[in-house]
């Protein structure tokens, strides 16, 4: 069964939240961050992609950026910007984006139970990218990025959670996205304590996004033995039913050699071709395909869809599958210079634009993987295909940190 508990957590002054709090780390590059908190001394960004603030030809694994991340840090509380809570609590996170609404549990979630799978994955990790988030968290004593995690949904959680809100939040502001965030604190013991036996009935939980988070508070506190508080890590845990999944489309840089009659001919032995198609497909089993200025529609044939198989039947596999390794050639998409991934958050637009301006030769266009199937696979010890997701709206750094010592 699934623990959570409650911690005093490391929060935003609210009179300058929306000056501090950010996107996560991994979601721009150094050159954009340098663009986001330029002028901003009190951004997160600087703490979290703290290689902005030295030379421009620094590793971003070099110790000097660990180290300038701490000194960001205590900048920050030294400046009272940021505040730790005076006791351990839980907080709620909501998030809007349009007409889509989320609210949160924010806990600590254990490091043993993501060991022992009851906090389930989906996603293999690279070792680049967690090493440098044991860096990170090592050097901070700090986890300042929460892992985003989901749960089956459970109808008296959700009521004690909006009861919750109606009361007045520690911090609301709406980002330059036009995303608000708004967080409360539980200060009712009884709310407490009935959080904790609704979520020690709950079998499991399951990381949405940040496996390299996770995976790199494991190894922090298999490192320090379970000293402090670094046995636990941070999260904000959302019920399944409110989460937002966009697909992850692709672009292609070449045809691999082939014409775009031989590129028709082979699509059309595993695919029905819908030649006047849509930009963005409205079902599974849907894939959008852009090519010489015009969409098709391309609907897998029947033979081809192995429904016995969770990760086989998903729409990302069957592109794998069926074109882009059979047909393009691109047997490795982790690895292959010739793909690149492009969020669903850019909107099928921007497929068009990196397309027409010729830097890339076609697209893909996918419908949004469903997070049953994503809590499924989890369960089965399945492992998604790379980039099979992207969760909108981002968790924003600062909002929450977790201080492990």
């Amino acid at each position: 069964m699934a623990t959570v508990k409650p911690f005093p957590a490391l929060m935003p002054d609210p009179n300058r939240a929306s000056e501090i709090c950010e996107l996560p780390y991994d979601v721009m590059s150094t050159v954009e961050a340098r663009q986001m908190a330029d002028g901003r001394p009190l951004s997160f960004l600087h703490v979290s992609r703290p290689e902005i603030d030295l030379p421009q030809d620094i590793e971003i694994t070099d110790s000097s950026v660990y180290a300038k991340a701490r000194q960001n840090l205590d900048h920050l509380i030294s400046e009272k910007a940021l505040r730790r809570d005076v006791q351990a609590n839980y907080y709620l996170y909501r998030q809007i984006m349009g007409s889509h609404s989320q609210l949160g549990l924010v806990a600590v979630a254990s490091c043993a139970e993501y060991d022992d799978n009851t906090i389930r994955k989906h996603e293999f990790t690279r070792p680049d990218k967690e090493n440098d988030r044991v860096s990170h968290l090592e050097a901070l004593d700090a986890q300042t990025g929460p892992v985003f995690l989901t749960y089956s949904a459970d109808k008296e959680l959700d009521n004690l959670f909006n009861r919750v809100t109606e009361g007045n939040p520690n911090v609301d502001f709406t980002a330059t996205d036009g995303v608000q965030h708004t967080s409360w604190t539980v200060t009712s013991s009884e709310d407490t304590s009935f959080i904790d036996k609704k979520f020690s009935g709950i079998q499991n939980l399951y990381i949405a996004d940040g496996h390299h988070r996770s995976a790199a508070a494991s190894r922090v506190n298999q490192s320090r033995s379970g000293a402090g508080n670094s046995g636990l890590f941070l999260t904000v845990i959302f019920p399944h039913d409110q989460m937002q999944i966009l697909p992850y489309n692709r672009v292609v840089r070449d045809l691999n050699g082939l014409s775009l009659e031989e590129i028709h001919n082979s699509l059309g032995k595993v695919f029905e071709i819908e030649l006047n198609g849509r930009s963005e497909p409205l079902n599974k089993h849907e894939i959008g395909l852009y090519i010489n200025g015009q969409w098709k529609t391309l609907r897998p044939k029947s033979s081809i869809i192995d429904s016995s198989d969770p990760i086989k039947q998903l729409d990302v596999s069957i592109l794998q599958d069926h074109i882009l390794a059979p047909i393009f050639g691109i047997e490795d998409p982790r690895v292959s210079k010739r793909i690149a991934f492009v969020g669903g958050i850019r909107g099928v637009r921007e497929l068009e634009k990196q397309v027409d301006s010729k830097e890339f030769e076609c697209a893909f266009s996918l419908f949004p993987t469903s997070i049953k199937d994503l809590m499924s696979i989890a369960d089965g010890g399945g492992i998604m295909p790379p980039k099979s997701t992207w969760f909108e709206p981002k968790l924003r750094d600062g909002m929450f940190s977790h201080q492990i010592l």
